[in-house]
């Protein structure tokens, strides 16, 4: 199949299939897959253009509702949360989008921008992964106190309760446990993450999700949901720019390749709604490191090309 915006050529059951097999790991995080997704289109089927950042956001669009419908079933999406980091992502993926077609519209650029982002992000999934780990081996040592988590199965509904939400601070009960968050640092945040994730081509789950984990000492049950429908709506916003864009830039090709995001996004919302089913069967642990690993290898890989 020939996808005229890319300019490649394929069988369109490759895209399909790595989307389906990236989203069903990838969301059981509460990330999308989009930024290991843009690696794909760059590096194996040689999709350059600038158009590749709407397309990974097109991605978004479908691919994540059957896992944010999934975690609302299960009571294991923040509303108030979503909305937060949603409000603070929408004006940075704008001002992101800008920067990619005006300032990094070479393949050579972009991908030293990219490196420096997976490389960010593969960072910190295997530093809070090795520190949750020594955590873990310290609690099982003999004598130590441990306080058993509740499974999934016992996160209903109800269990999930806003006790606060103003300008100030988010406060909310999540197994049992209050968590707080201020509203103020995690809008600062988002605003800086919708700005890499605008320019990049994803929603800014993938960088969200751990500063929400390691800095806010949020639970991974109650961000997945968060992050995705957050991811969600920013990508929308995002797709949308990128297509009024187009436009004004003739000679680029800025709007998503409509086929090689239905392909892929059709991929994503079954890897995207399995993975969710699945989370409380799969060892976190193990997934991390493997996200990890192929993170920081692309990271490794583009930056060496660029420089």
């Amino acid at each position: 199949m020939y996808f005229p915006t890319a300019g490649i050529e394929c069988n369109p059951l490759l895209p399909f299939g790595v989307a389906l097999g990236i989203s069903f790991f990838t969301s059981m995080g509460g990330i999308s897959g989009a930024f290991l997704l843009l690696p794909f289109h760059m590096s194996v089927l040689g999709y350059v253009n600038p158009s590749v950042s709407a397309t990974n956001q097109f991605f978004n669009v479908l691919a994540c509702p059957p896992g944010v419908w999934r975690y609302w079933r299960e009571g294991r999406l923040v509303w108030p949360l979503t909305l937060t980091v949603a409000a603070g992502t929408l004006p940075g993926v704008f001002l992101g989008a800008l920067i990619r077609i005006n300032w990094l519209p070479d393949p050579s650029d972009f991908k030293v921008f990219a490196g420096l982002v997976l490389l960010y992000v593969g960072g910190r999934i295997a530093i809070t992964t090795w520190k949750a780990r020594r955590n873990k081996t310290e609690s099982m040592r003999p004598g130590a106190v441990t306080d058993k988590e509740p499974t999934c199965r016992q996160t209903a509904m109800g269990c999930c309760h806003v006790l606060e939400w103003n300008t100030r601070s988010l406060v909310f009960v999540f197994q049992e446990k209050e968590h707080r968050v201020s509203t103020r640092q995690l809008a600062l945040l988002s605003l800086v993450v919708g700005l890499v994730g605008g320019i990049y081509g994803i929603g800014g789950g993938a960088i969200m999700a751990p500063f929400l984990v390691s800095f806010f000492a949020l639970p991974v049950y109650a961000v997945a949901g968060a992050t995705l429908f957050a991811t969600f709506l920013t990508s929308v916003a995002g797709v949308s720019f990128y297509f009024m864009l187009a436009p004004f830039y003739p000679g680029l090709a800025v709007a998503p390749d409509w086929r090689m995001g239905i392909l892929v996004g059709l991929g994503g919302m079954c890897g995207m709604y399995l993975g969710a089913r699945c989370q409380k069967y799969v060892p976190a642990t193990a997934l991390k490191c493997l996200l990890a690993a192929i993170l920081l290898f692309t990271a490794i890989r583009y930056l060496s090309q660029g420089f």
